[in-house]
């Protein structure tokens, strides 16, 4: 009867617990992105920074109601009495998974289908809609991010401060992120030093349309 009592107790703990939220593997090598993003920001970045927001996000969420959610649920649950130790580092580790599956290896240049037509619709041509998401991430004092996003079925280029984004209630700007920016210094200091505008310049070399216009298609659904 005692070692039943042991196994029951275990099988319960066991059912009770919950898994802590894990980092996603990076989806190409640190080196995929060169020589517009260098292998060592890469690995530094996903390796150091982003796996530490994963780590301090399962630490912060312990005890909590947040224990139970998934990262999205977190994101969506963000207000203003959520703790500044949960926002940041789920935000910081949302953002992150979401960066990387907006660049690819051998990707960039210009969107096609219906991303780009909405582009054209709603800047005039690409050139001028990539000055307006240059000036979005130039214009993020600080750190941050810069997002295109859906908003009522149109687009909209908007940046939130630290590791905010626009699906969090919290957020002054909502909407559905088809392609973000990370303009935080880590994200490019080794390879730009403090030129933040060349970095983004050259973010349009790796950009993975085919992934925009699949988010696209699905937000204006």
């Amino acid at each position: 009867m005692k070692t039943f009592n042991v196994i029951l107790i275990f099988l319960l703990m066991e059912t009770t617990s919950f898994a802590q939220l894990t980092q996603p593997t990076l989806p190409y090598a640190y080196n995929a992105l060169e020589p517009y993003i260098d292998a060592l920001t890469m690995e530094i970045h996903y390796s150091r920074h982003h796996k530490t927001y994963y780590d301090n996000t399962n630490k912060a969420i312990v005890g909590t109601a947040f224990e139970k959610m998934t990262l999205e649920q977190i994101i969506g649950a963000v207000d203003e009495q959520v703790p500044a130790a949960i926002r940041n580092n789920a935000g910081g580790s949302w953002n992150h998974d979401f960066f990387w599956a907006c660049m690819a290896a051998n990707a960039g240049g210009e969107p096609t289908g219906n991303v780009a037509i909405a582009i054209k619709a709603q800047w005039g041509d690409f050139a001028q809609f990539k000055e307006a998401f240059k000036k979005a991430s130039l214009g993020q004092f600080g750190s941050g991010w810069a997002w295109l996003v859906v908003s009522n079925k149109e687009l909209q280029i908007v940046s939130t401060p630290n590791q905010d984004n626009p699906l969090m209630p919290i957020s002054k700007v909502k909407g559905t992120p088809i392609l973000a920016i990370d303009v935080w210094e880590h994200a490019y200091y080794l390879k730009y030093q403090n030129k933040r505008a060349d970095y983004v310049d050259q973010f349009w070399n790796v950009v993975d349309w085919k992934s925009v216009e699949k988010r696209y298609n699905e937000a204006v659904k």
